[in-house]
């Protein structure tokens, strides 16, 4: 609903932009012609007013920025203009819509309110001062005078917004360097002091891989495959990865995805380390410290390099339980540039597949997704149990039945488990029309299902054990995200990328203290799904839509925010550095919505430079 709401107000704003541009030329002209455009570019002012007002239904995080500047620059003008029309009133009306429509295309953080109303409310006083007395120059018959001086004025102002923006986002703003007292990123390491329980290496290399179709993608492997090797360790352990970059250009780092482990072993280039350059090794030492269901992948150049293939599966068992006596698979949602096009698959399997699970045992299956964007995993031909999220176990799941929907949010698992029945069951992704699809049966032979969408599964109310919001808050903080015209990658374009705002590295950073309880409010404004990833941590919802979480605590560290969504979440400053905290789509972490977690004392002798994305 809202996605549509944001569309048709930007889809107004473009007649009631155009229409404002010809009333303009009118200003001067009969009275007749002067208040039909008035009329039209009113009714055009007056149902954005409308969609603002319906967008309010969301709360007032998703519509305050329509409400509180960009409509009332619109609507007060103008409505003056239709009860006094005059040259002057008209050339105000038309500047105020102008206005509008440029603060809903650039948008602005709530930290910039106040200012873009000063700096808004300015220039309509300096547009009515020049209209009278361009006005009264112009009855001397001056050919000077006729020029577009009022034009040329309006013009100032978004070429002085132009080029602020261009220097807020020129402005250091991901991390600190090293200062006198504090601690540097590079002293928050894992255990040094002991043999490592498991140590392995991970070898970066170009290579084809073939997928189960038969296309092939040139490809970016660990240890000669893609996905890589699966990891699996037990919590509690010391890992010990060696990283080795054989031949990768755009260099490497591996990022345990979920795992919180010390701040230096994050994998994050220009924040806990530098890029594996090729010929060079790093060494990464860690605790998991949660059994669960969590990846790894590369966080330098991710936008292309986790699409080619480097990432894999971390498995960290409990300690306390013996191994599972069933089925398991661990199935990546992936979408593979395979030549001129892409391939959905489950792992490398972009065809229909087929497995054999015999009937009456059980069947884990860990689903991950590698992709940019969410995927709708469609489950049909039994009933099953959402045993995790992101490597949190539920309290209290039940079985829900067959034909509910999984939405995983891009770098996101779920961990669903079954009684293998008699009948096959199928998996596929929704909108895939069967190319990517999975079949158990108890011989092995039956095709995948046709399924259509059902039912979408709610964590928010789903087991059971849900906790009471803390009393109080240390740090509270509210992010807004916006699409909008911007500065990104050395160029100005329109991007779905911008947080209060901003793009890095003009975001300003979140800071904490260690100890503290942080509370954030996240709406998002735009037309774009934004998995949101907080490195280092693990969030607990408390509320979407103004809506209490009453099912299970509800853990994550992806958390798929969609078009209109506002959730509030919050989590306990419990593991000191400087951690990103991004869209897991890579493509909007690539245009700027970037921001960071900075621990007060902690410092990075990093390069912003050598940044991931």
């Amino acid at each position: 609903m809202f996605e549509t709401l944001f569309l048709a107000d930007a889809v107004l704003a473009l007649p009631a932009m155009a229409a404002a541009l010809v009333l303009g030329g009118r200003a001067s002209g009969t009275e007749r012609r002067l208040r039909r455009w008035l009329y039209i570019t009113a009714a055009l002012v007056a149902a954005r007013l409308v969609v603002a007002c319906v967008i309010l239904s969301g709360g007032m995080v998703l519509a305050d920025s329509r409400l509180l500047v960009q409509v009332p620059l619109a609507v007060l003008p103008v409505a003056w203009a239709v009860w006094k029309p005059g040259r002057t009133a008209a050339h105000v009306g038309v500047s105020g819509v102008l206005l509008s429509v440029w603060w809903l295309f650039v948008p602005f953080g709530p930290q910039d309110t106040v200012y873009v109303l000063i700096g808004s409310v300015a220039a309509l006083a300096m547009i009515a001062g020049l209209s009278t007395g361009l006005g009264r120059w112009r009855r001397s018959g001056s050919r000077v005078s006729r020029m577009p001086w009022l034009s040329a004025a309006f013009l100032l102002v978004p070429a002085l917004a132009l080029v602020l923006g261009s220097q807020a986002n020129a402005v250091p703003g991901g991390h600190h360097h090293s200062a006198a007292g504090e601690v540097s990123v590079d002293q928050l390491t894992g255990p040094r002091d002991r043999e490592p329980d498991l140590r392995l290496t991970l070898t970066a290399a170009r290579k084809t891989v073939r997928l189960a179709s038969g296309r092939t993608v040139d490809a970016l492997t660990f240890n000669g495959v893609s996905p890589g090797p699966e990891i699996r360790a037990r919590r509690g352990q010391l890992v010990e990865v060696t990283l080795v970059n054989t031949d990768v250009e755009e260099g490497v780092t591996v990022h345990w995805h979920g795992v919180d482990v010390s701040n230096a072993e994050d994998g994050v280039p220009g924040v806990t380390q530098n890029a594996v350059r090729p010929g060079e090794r790093h060494v990464y030492r860690f605790v998991p410290n949660r059994a669960g269901t969590f990846w790894y992948h590369t966080h330098r150049d991710a936008l292309d390099s986790v699409e080619r293939g480097l990432f894999g599966a971390l498995i960290v068992e409990d300690t306390r339980e013996t191994a599972f006596d069933g089925i398991e698979r661990t199935l990546f949602t992936h979408q593979w540039p395979a030549g001129d096009s892409s391939a959905l698959a489950f792992g490398r399997d972009d065809r229909p597949t087929r497995y054999t699970a015999d009937a009456g045992r059980p069947v884990l299956l860990r689903l991950i997704n590698s992709s940019a964007e969410p995927r709708r995993i469609r489950i049909g031909g039994t009933r099953f149990t959402v045993a995790a999220i992101d490597g949190n176990a539920i309290q209290g799941a039940e079985p829900v039945g067959p034909g509910t929907d999984l939405l995983l949010a891009a770098g996101g698992r779920y961990d669903i488990t079954f009684t293998m029945p008699d009948g096959p069951v199928t998996l596929d992704y929704s909108g895939n029309q069967g190319s990517a699809a999975l079949a158990f049966s108890p011989d092995g032979k039956a095709k995948p299902a046709d399924l259509s969408d059902g039912s979408l599964f709610d964590p928010l109310t789903y087991g059971s054990g849900a906790l009471s919001a803390p009393d109080s808050y240390d740090r509270t903080y509210d992010l807004r995200l916006d699409d909008g015209f911007g500065f990104s990658q050395d160029g100005f374009g329109f991007v779905s990328s911008l947080i209060n705002g901003r793009l890095y590295p003009a975001v300003p950073t979140l800071e904490v203290t260690e100890g503290d309880q942080v509370r954030v409010r996240i709406a998002n404004r735009g037309v774009n799904d934004h998995p949101l990833h907080l490195h280092g941590h693990r969030v607990r919802v408390l509320s979407r839509g103004g809506e209490p979480a009453t099912g299970s605590p509800w853990w994550t560290d992806t958390l798929n925010i969609a078009p209109g969504e506002v959730f509030e979440i919050t989590f306990t400053a419990d593991n000191p550095g400087i951690w990103m905290d991004h869209c897991h789509n890579f493509e909007h972490a690539a245009n700027g919505m970037i921001m960071h977690l900075a621990y007060t004392g902690v410092s990075s002798p990093y390069s912003a430079d050598d940044m991931p994305d």
